[in-house]
């Protein structure tokens, strides 16, 4: 019996574009961004963002040595969270439903960067209630320390939580994140249309 769902955030609860992104470095002189860094894979730099090994100071200068890039620091951090769309309504009401039938955790690739625009995104769009109080823990792996595709990154985050594999569900729009859960021994879905499909939740 499921018990848990633990539910990725971008391409799941939050709308991303990673073209948008592709196509904003492009415009400041990095056409080939996607080398670096796309929904599926991150250059080394990308995955000590993501784990927190950098902060937002020292991935700018090591990122401008990767790059050649020359631009100011708001130019590249405006390119970098262009990607971060919109939260749909229907996406944050089935996430108040899942609430009353399940444990609910968030398990996201992401950094700080991206952390601090999102969420003012969120209390723009949903004013008086904050974005992880939907979650009994969210996991950001910035913070975490650990990044998914890695199986001991899912098999840490249900140490921590108390929770049990076989209880519980992961959800995501990413296939390797998805086989990662599952070779750690959880349920996994990957998700490929809209989460409003998913009507066993």
């Amino acid at each position: 019996m499921i018990k848990n769902v633990i539910l990725d955030l971008g391409g799941v609860l939050l709308n991303l574009s990673f073209p948008r992104t592709e196509a904003a470095f492009t415009a400041i002189g990095l056409p080939d961004f996607n080398s670096h860094f796309s929904q599926f894979k991150a250059s080394p730099l990308f995955e000590e963002l993501e784990t927190g090994k950098l902060d937002k100071e020292s991935f700018l200068r090591h990122f401008r040595k990767e790059t050649g890039l020359t631009r100011s620091d708001a130019e590249i951090v405006a390119a970098w969270n262009a990607m971060l769309l919109d939260f749909p309504a229907e996406r944050v009401s089935w996430l108040e439903k899942l609430s009353d039938r399940y444990r609910i955790f968030l398990y996201s690739n992401t950094n700080a960067f991206h952390h601090d625009a999102f969420q003012v995104t969120f209390n723009n769009e949903f004013p008086g209630r904050p974005f992880d109080s939907y979650f009994e823990k969210a996991y950001y792996s910035h913070v975490f320390g650990r990044r998914k595709p890695y199986p001991q990154s899912y098999t840490d985050l249900l140490e921590d939580a108390g929770l049990l594999a076989e209880e519980t569900v992961f959800i995501d729009d990413t296939l390797p994140n998805v086989e990662g859960a599952r070779a750690a021994g959880l349920h996994g879905i990957h998700l490929t249309s809209e989460v409003t499909g998913l009507k066993g939740f």
